[in-house]
């Protein structure tokens, strides 16, 4: 049961890294309009930062309900794994969406 703990702590906290990395680098690409440059970059830090924690914490909290399950090991560490990447995929949803909004807000508006 440790190994299966640790393979799943390692997948997902793995997907969870590359999510992060995933929103500052779409941060870096929306940076690259000169009015929103830097509302995009220090937002990206931020909303990354955000969602590194709080996925985190799911992590945790979905990973400790794994002893839960003890009489099939195999099926409760696809459950965790399936319910971890539900949970961390919705969040970088939402991240992204703050993303845009921040950038959204900074840009001035050009209508007339």
């Amino acid at each position: 049961m440790l190994n299966l703990a640790i393979f799943y702590i390692v997948i997902s906290l793995t997907v969870l890294v590359v999510l992060s990395g995933m929103i500052v680098k779409i941060g870096t690409l929306i940076g690259g309009c000169p009015d929103s440059k830097r509302a995009a970059k220090v937002g990206s830090v931020t909303v990354a930062t955000g969602f590194a924690a709080i996925g985190a914490g799911g992590v945790v909290l979905i990973g400790a309900a794994l002893p839960l399950l003890q009489e099939a090991p195999i099926a409760s560490l696809m459950v965790a794994l399936g319910l971890a990447a539900l949970c961390l995929g919705l969040g970088f949803a939402h991240a992204v969406a703050t993303l845009r909004a921040i950038v959204m807000d900074a840009a001035p508006n050009k209508a007339a």
